[in-house]
């Protein structure tokens, strides 16, 4: 038989295999879609997803995922894959309603869709104060907000609102962000002005050194307002994903020019209610005590008694009185979690406040 006759048979029977095991992954998927739909018809008569929504559970699913993955797909491949499917399956009556600080084509909008896949209605707002709002008022089940930058720091205006709401934290996710020069000029020269968010600016703040000494940067209120700025403007430029430069039809003249290659956007997932443990949690706690020397030795005391880590630690005014301070605090575990629980027994008795903003699944992967 020639060579050709050859390769071409064993091509076929390839294809065919594939065909074969693609019916198999559509029936699976299916049959995963019907023991997601019995799921909810044995718990209760709503149709509501976010009443059969467990945070805790699909943390459990992905970290298993990665857990069996031998490749050839990436670990960050899998857990999209699996994402989509959870989500899809989830929104068979009616999918999540999902805040988030807007418009169309921001980091933030990303987080949702690795967080909760595209089976979701996704309600953009013009600023954090809304996703708060619109949580808090049962218009959305779930909202996303940006809480810290791994080079520019602390977003402030999140931790605030705490302060005034009673809202939770289900979730967060960990989102490497890509800086992008979006632009209909072609090159460099001819770019005499630069959009961006304020973050943004800053993260790139050597490049632009570098590259464009001088151009005029104009800070907006998000990347994607940036590019819908730049979009019928060839002397302009915008900083942005590529998500807005697919959302505004601009090319990309410069990829990845964020100063630090591991920058990343860290998002708190906001809801009205604390979930079960998935075995891999971390704690958000609001505290503030009683002034005077040793306060903060005083409230962080606790944790080092019963071996409880803290990861993170932010001071803000507490609007209470001028100098008075709040502490935000991270720490591993989950508040049902015994050393964690028998730590906030004890930093009650010493603490003026001691509040659970939330305890949710440590982010199951940052991918790249």
């Amino acid at each position: 038989m020639p060579k050709n006759r050859q390769d071409s048979d064993g091509l076929a029977q390839v294809r065919d295999e594939i065909d074969r095991l693609d019916e198999q992954i559509q029936a699976l998927i299916n049959e995963r879609a019907r023991l997601a739909f019995r799921v909810r018809e044995s718990k209760a008569a709503s149709r509501h997803a976010v009443d059969y929504y467990r945070p805790e559970r699909e943390a459990q699913v992905l970290r298993r995922v990665i857990e069996r993955n031998e490749g050839p797909l990436s670990d960050g491949e899998m857990l999209r894959l699996f994402r989509e499917i959870m989500s899809a399956c989830l929104a068979q009556q009616e999918p999540l309603k999902v805040a988030y600080l807007g418009p169309e084509g921001t980091f933030t909008q990303q987080a949702v869709h690795r967080h909760f896949g595209h089976s979701v209605h996704a309600i953009s707002l013009p600023a954090i104060d809304g996703a708060f709002e619109q949580v808090q008022a049962g218009d959305a089940d779930f909202g996303v907000v940006p809480v810290e930058n791994s080079s520019q720091g602390i977003v402030s205006h999140t931790l605030d609102m705490f302060l005034l709401s009673d809202l939770k934290i289900c979730g967060e996710i960990e989102l490497r962000v890509h800086q992008n020069l979006l632009t209909r000029a072609q090159s460099l020269a001819q770019i005499e002005r630069v959009y961006s968010h304020e973050q943004s600016l800053s993260q790139c703040k050597n490049w632009l050194r570098a590259h464009l000494p001088g151009v005029e940067l104009i800070a907006v209120g998000s990347n994607s307002e940036a590019a819908r700025r730049v979009r019928n403007a060839p002397e302009a430029a915008a900083i942005a994903g590529r998500a807005a430069a697919e959302v505004y039809g601009l090319p990309v003249l410069f990829a990845d020019i964020e100063d630090h290659p591991d920058n990343t956007t860290r998002f708190l997932v906001i809801g009205r209610h604390v979930f079960a443990p998935s075995g891999r949690d971390k704690t958000t706690l609001l505290l503030s005590g009683h002034e005077g020397p040793g306060l903060l030795y005083r409230l962080l005391e606790p944790f080092h008694i019963h071996g409880v880590n803290l990861t993170r630690i932010e001071s803000r005014p507490s609007r209470l009185g001028k100098w008075a301070y709040v502490f935000f605090v991270d720490i591993e575990g989950h508040v049902e979690d015994p050393p964690v629980a028998t730590a906030l027994q004890d930093l009650a008795k010493v603490s003026k406040l001691a509040r659970v903003l939330g305890s949710y699944p440590r982010a199951v992967l940052t991918p790249s």
